[in-house]
């Protein structure tokens, strides 16, 4: 198995943690990671990139091992962090991937960066009608669903839990170490862990696809609650294409990743 690397670099966010591998390929792609979640759950992607692309998965500001910002970040600032580590690594052009608030940011860094993206792979990505209706459908995450102490502060969640009461953000066949990542990631971002949720809220998906010039590859998992809309995500860009992920459902980049990373490999042209 072929070793993970980490690194930290410095942007206007401050320091941006992130892991890599493959680092002597010369095709790239960027891996952008779900809300409340980190880098930590890309390593089975990671893993299933290696040795065919140089794979970069960042955590966000305020995740992860990432340095923590008071201010509310936007998708646009998760993209340009991205961008930063790409400049930190000598990497010219990439292809961005991500999964939910993930996929919101590969397909801004396809909008804002197109000379230095050659495509966007966006898993499960949300689709809402109107800017900033993704408060309303997120509002039962906000309470029960991923409980706080008095202070604010994430409560870790068991396994049972979890599929009991919220298996619409689970996995189709999660198990302790998925739990055991999600628990640390949430601890890590700690009271900031809502930032990425407020970025995607506030972000207009609709504006970012219809600049994107390259070309688009939308994966959604047969049983996440938004397929149902992957006809009206796919044509919102020029060069876009849409299929399901057999079996998937939420976090397939962790549950799918093999099927996931052959089917960008394939996208990119990567033999």
């Amino acid at each position: 198995m072929m070793k993970i690397e980490r690194g930290l670099t410095k942007t206007p966010c401050g320091y941006i943690h992130y892991r890599h591998t493959g680092i002597t390929q010369p095709r790239a792609v960027v891996i952008c990671h779900i809300n409340q979640q980190s880098s930590g759950l890309m390593i089975e992607l990671l893993e299933a990139f290696a040795g065919k692309v140089h794979a970069i998965a960042i955590d966000y500001p305020s995740c992860g091992a990432s340095d923590h910002i008071e201010t509310q970040p936007t998708i646009a600032d998760y993209a340009t962090c991205v961008v930063a580590v790409m400049d930190a690594l000598g990497v010219d052009r990439a292809t961005s991937l991500g999964e939910a608030t993930g996929a919101f940011v590969a397909a801004e860094l396809a909008a804002a960066y197109p000379g230095r993206i050659d495509g966007a792979v966006l898993v499960n990505c949300p689709y809402y009608s109107e800017t900033n209706t993704s408060e309303r459908a997120h509002a039962p995450i906000r309470t029960n669903l991923r409980p706080s102490d008095p202070s604010g502060f994430p409560v870790t969640r068991t396994l049972d839990f979890v599929l009991e009461h919220d298996p619409t953000h689970a996995p189709v066949n999660a198990d302790q170490s998925w739990m055991d990542r999600i628990n640390v990631a949430q601890i890590e971002a700690g009271r900031d862990r809502w930032q990425p949720l407020h970025a995607l809220g506030k972000h207009d998906l609709a504006s970012s696809m219809r600049k994107i010039a390259a070309p688009v590859l939308i994966m959604m998992g047969e049983h996440f609650h938004y397929t149902p809309h992957l006809p009206k995500l796919v044509a919102l860009a020029k060069r876009c294409e849409g299929e399901v992920i057999a079996g998937a459902r939420f976090c397939a980049t962790w549950s799918h990743a093999e099927p996931i990373a052959a089917r960008t490999l394939q996208f990119m042209g990567v033999a």
